[in-house]
């Protein structure tokens, strides 16, 4: 993606089924877990560069041992900075205590970090302030470890202020509005009842106070915990937990929006947000990784027993498929797949684009997440290029030449790395203003890879959301290779309604797809339409999430989507733009094609998997209409 947006976090779980002298002898270090963890944080750094944390949970020491460790970083390698403090507690403890180092029961309880339970966190901030007190885990703390909490997620729920207003009516105070401290306080307070109706029982029953500790950790209802906690969640999510004694959970959201897969033996029970993740640290195959079913939760007993239990009723399976085209990574099996799909898809409208004309057309792809679909479409191209030689070799009489043969199967495309891309750059931590003077100095091109003034140059990128870069950085630079025409293409279709449920893009003003209806409305004299959709919305906004409808379809609903992409091509063309310029999207047919069982497409069609995300993209179109120039929940 030429433009640059945050997007949802990633989690990771482990559970260790054996005891540390286990790992220590058969890997050579009872650190396994640690090592671990840190691995598959590294492998889905492309999940979050904001800030990490790391929490972790011994079971079964001696009272007076602190059990529960948690450390958050926002240090440019977050990640690194963690595990570095971590490592360097033991390299403390074999300096000073050499004679007791090397036993790992003495490990556990004099060094931190060192448990069976371990939950790690990436973070990409979408709202509010970056620093350390945003970064997962949060924790919820008592002396009774069963009423402890660890909680991380990958998510965004819509509706905040009324599971907020809600902890009030039970008779909280909770110290932050933030949507995970809301989470965790809501699964807190049912962790609470349950401990006090088992406290109750077993009381009921003249067993000791300290016999009751260990009677409630064993008979915790997890699955009751969160089926109460969640009623009233809207948005994606996959919740991650952990309870101080040893219990834990991953829930997912009932139409599986944000991605949770997980692997188990009998020494290990991983979960990751991305599957080559999982696949690759613990080196199993793509069949032993499984995907948490959507509404469902992972129950990891103190035990070491796990289930998979249903917490709210699934819903139509509407996963991210913009997740699909840009943010998970790519060497996942099946969205490679996708992707390649996706690229493929597009052959017949960029041959369309430039008369067929294979001679003189280069292909490229705007660096890097757009190579595999840029894949797909170079072997679009090839089954159509040869096709075109059968068809050629066919018409040749019985006295062709060996030269005309040969002109017909070297005839193939031409494909070049154009573009080229800065790697140390990092646009995304600067201020808007910096980051607009910084984009040309990311980008650059091959040159001699153009026949001046002759050659069409084709670019694919995964996806266009404020076309920004285009205009001001990548056009510009193409132009200097002097092609005869400039065709962008986009494997995503156009992006026109915002997102809620852990991608940051929730401004409508901020989507060149909306930004070119809106003026093709204005051109058309439909001003009047404009005020009317939003007074209508208003009145939409005063009804219950659950009774709204996504007004902000009526906008685009006067225009093809050709007729969009034309005025979006008019907006993100340079004034000084020498070439000839079209732009091409992927339709919402071509996407689903694609990933036909990862249909969640709310940011092109303004289907929303959840009440909430109505209610969001009506806020979202009153805030533009009244120039207010913030996110939308």
């Amino acid at each position: 993606m030429s433009d640059i947006i945050h997007h949802e976090c990633g989690v990771a779980l482990i559970r260790l089924l054996k005891p540390l002298e286990y790992y220590k002898t058969k890997y050579g270090s009872s650190r396994y877990g640690i090592h671990k963890l840190y691995q598959i944080m590294e492998k889905m750094i492309n999940r979050g560069q904001d800030g990490a944390g790391v929490a972790t949970i011994k079971l079964d020491v001696p009272p007076g041992t602190t059990y529960l460790d948690r450390m958050r970083s926002v240090k440019p390698k977050a990640t690194q900075d963690i595990f570095g403090h971590i490592n360097r507690s033991f390299a403390e403890a074999q300096k000073n205590h050499p004679d007791l180092y090397n036993n790992p029961n003495w490990q556990k309880e004099n060094i931190p970090f060192l448990g069976e339970l371990l939950l790690g966190h990436l973070r990409y901030g979408t709202f509010g302030k970056n620093g350390v007190a945003s970064c997962h885990p949060f924790k919820r703390q008592n002396n009774w470890q069963s009423r402890n909490l660890v909680v991380a997620g990958n998510f965004n729920l819509t509706n905040v202020d009324e599971l907020f207003t809600h902890l009030l009516e039970l008779g909280q105070h909770p110290v932050q509005k933030a949507d995970t401290v809301t989470v965790m306080e809501k699964i807190g307070h049912f962790l609470d009842k349950e401990n006090d109706k088992l406290f109750k029982k077993f009381k009921e029953q003249n067993d000791k106070n300290y016999e009751i500790s260990k009677l409630i950790q064993a008979n915790i209802d997890v699955a009751s915990i969160l089926r109460e906690s969640s009623k009233k969640w809207d948005g994606g999510y996959v919740m991650c937990g952990m309870m101080g004694h040893g219990d834990a959970f991953v829930l997912r959201d009932p139409n599986g929006i944000r991605p949770a897969y997980f692997y188990k033996d009998d020494e290990v029970i991983v979960v990751a947000s991305e599957r080559p993740v999982i696949q690759t640290v613990f080196n199993v195959p793509f069949e032993t990784v499984n995907e948490v079913k959507p509404g469902h939760a992972l129950i990891i007993k103190k035990d070491g027993s796990v289930s998979e239990e249903e917490i709210i009723e699934p819903g139509e399976k509407l996963s991210c498929s913009f997740e699909r085209i840009y943010f998970s990574r790519g060497n996942d099996k099946e969205i490679y797949k996708e992707r390649i799909n996706l690229g493929k898809n597009l052959t017949q409208s960029v041959l369309k684009s430039v008369d067929y004309d294979l001679e003189n057309t280069v292909f490229s792809y705007i660096p890097n997440t757009a190579e595999i679909a840029f894949a797909g479409l170079v072997e679009g191209l090839n089954d159509y290029s040869n096709t075109w030689k059968a068809e050629e070799i066919n018409k040749l009489n019985k006295s062709f030449s060996e030269k005309q043969l040969k002109k017909i199967l070297d005839s193939k495309p031409r494909v070049d790395k154009v573009v080229l891309k800065e790697a140390k750059q990092r646009t995304f931590i600067t201020d808007d203003e910096s980051r607009d003077s910084l984009v040309n100095l990311i980008y650059d091109v091959t040159y001699g890879t153009v026949k001046k003034g002759v050659d069409n140059l084709v670019v694919l990128d995964d996806s266009i959301v404020r076309g920004t870069t285009l205009k001001q950085s990548i056009l510009k630079i193409l132009d200097r290779l002097e092609p005869k025409k400039i065709v962008v293409v986009s494997s995503a279709p156009q992006i026109r309604y915002p997102d809620c449920y852990g991608i940051d893009m929730a401004v409508l003003k901020k989507f060149v797809a909306f930004e070119a209806t809106i003026a093709l409305l204005k051109e058309n004299g439909k001003e009047n339409f404009i005020r009317e959709v939003y007074e209508r919305t208003l009145l939409e906004l005063e009804k219950p999430k659950e009774e709204q409808v996504n007004m902000v379809k009526e906008i685009y609903s006067s225009f093809s989507d050709d007729e969009i992409s034309k005025k979006i091509a008019s907006l993100i063309k340079p004034k000084d733009l020498k070439a000839d310029f079209e732009l091409i999207y992927q339709t919402i047919e071509g996407l689903h094609t694609a990933c036909p069982d990862n249909r969640g497409d709310w940011y092109f069609s303004g289907n929303f998997p959840t009440p909430g995300g109505n209610k969001v993209s009506n806020q979202a179109f009153v805030n533009y209409i009244e120039g207010n120039n913030t996110r939308a929940y």
